[in-house]
């Protein structure tokens, strides 16, 4: 009796806890190769303190206001989805439809964008409500640039809505409000079928909590530091205590990143309108919150080792042919997800590329709302993307020939 018990017991450890472990490590080969090559420079002298002030400047200045933003937009998504009043406000004009897509576009991150793509799968919304979006998102890289240059930031954001809003209403207006929209019944194909490493996720793991517990303290401290308050003095700290500390709690976010048991299309796929999707408002944080800030250290590192190692004057490489770059910046937005996006955005924070390149890039990039896109409407989702590089060209190098 006894062994029987043993063993239903060692059963159940291994099907509950061991086998989901094992899994995720397989899963996250890549995550914990990273971790593993940040885990060396830190080892090393020559990279040591560039990597410690690199994971500090992207805990304090980059995911406090990453993990702020994303709470309280989706607590405020939530609230919307339970009352009808907005659908219904919607439903009398496409111009409504049009200005509420280039809002939400203007949102810093990829919730707002994927609304609208939900939503127009859905027939809710016109097809030039997707340009507008697409073309107003400047995806997960805006959370770095208005972190880090706020006035930028919001010049870069704004434009891109304002460009979003006109752009979405002559689009409507030249095909008609039908134009690309798909059947109602395309709407039972929202929940896609998403991997066993998601159901894992389906409740508040370990990085939700640590968000939970730590994001106001984090943000206070964040916000302090905005305002050029020496933080090791406020604190009556030891100079460079403050780094060391902002250094672990990001190190601490990317072993819960590397480890984690959410993959890239789940996090994308769940409407983050909604709570259907079953995962607590801090756990959604935290899984957008790590995946931005991990991509920020990488581009920040690439950035500083290049430096480093090459002693290359990248600011007088890229100078040599601005008209290029501004080019290859919007091309480089053509591609989706926001990893490539961050590392342009990078480029523009060091002065590597001018303002040009940087808005050909925000308005052209679609960010990580084109993965749900080219699911949930393929057709539509390239068509749009396309159209959103015309104006990206136009005022990228309008900018470049009056401006700079």
């Amino acid at each position: 009796m006894q062994q029987t018990i043993q063993e239903r017991w060692r059963k159940t450890w291994v099907s509950d806890f061991v086998t989901p472990i094992k899994r995720r490590l397989i899963n996250n080969r890549a995550r914990l190769l990273f971790l593993a090559v940040i885990s060396g420079l830190l080892l090393g002298e020559p990279t040591r303190q560039l990597t410690f002030n690199v994971l500090a400047d992207a805990y304090w200045q980059v995911a406090s206001y990453v993990a702020a933003t994303l709470a309280l937009f989706y607590a405020i998504s939530v609230k919307l989805d339970r009352k009808e009043k907005l659908a219904s406000m919607l439903s009398k004009s496409p111009v409504y439809q049009v200005a509420f897509a280039s809002c939400l576009g203007g949102v810093p991150g990829c919730g707002g964008a994927i609304i609208v793509i939900t939503q127009f799968v859905k027939g809710r919304l016109t097809f030039g409500s997707v340009v507008a979006v697409l073309t107003a998102t400047m995806g997960d890289a805006a959370f770095l640039l208005l972190s880090t240059m706020p006035a930028s930031g919001f010049f870069v954001v704004t434009l891109s809505m304002v460009i979003g809003l006109l752009y979405g209403l002559l689009i409507d207006r030249i095909f008609g409000v039908d134009f690309m929209k798909p059947k109602i019944d395309q709407s039972l194909k929202l929940k896609p079928n998403v991997s066993s490493s998601h159901e894992l996720s389906s409740s508040m793991q370990p990085e939700g909590h640590f968000w939970k517990i730590l994001l106001w303290p984090t943000m206070l401290i964040a916000v302090l530091g905005s305002f050029q308050i020496d933080l090791d003095n406020f604190f009556n700290f030891q100079e460079g205590m403050m780094t060391l500390i902002g250094a672990g709690a990001l190190l601490a976010v990317m072993f819960l990143w590397a480890v984690g048991g959410d993959t890239e299309p789940s996090r994308l796929l769940d409407a983050p309108d909604s709570e259907k999707s079953g995962l607590p408002i801090f756990q959604r944080v935290a899984q957008e919150t790590n995946f931005v800030t991990c991509w920020v250290v990488l581009s920040f590192l690439l950035f500083e080792l290049v430096i480093l190692w090459t002693q290359t004057d990248l600011i007088a490489l890229f100078s040599e042919v601005p008209s290029l770059v501004v080019l290859i910046a919007v091309l480089i937005g053509l591609l989706p997800g926001c990893g490539p996006q961050i590392l342009v955005t990078t480029l523009f924070i060091n002065g590597v590329i001018p303002m040009s390149a940087q808005l050909g890039n925000a308005i052209s990039n679609d960010g990580d709302a084109l993965f749900p896109a080219i699911v949930l409407a393929p057709k539509a989702a390239i068509l749009a993307t396309i159209y959103t590089t015309l104006p990206a060209l136009v005022v990228a190098y309008g900018f470049y020939t009056f401006f700079e």
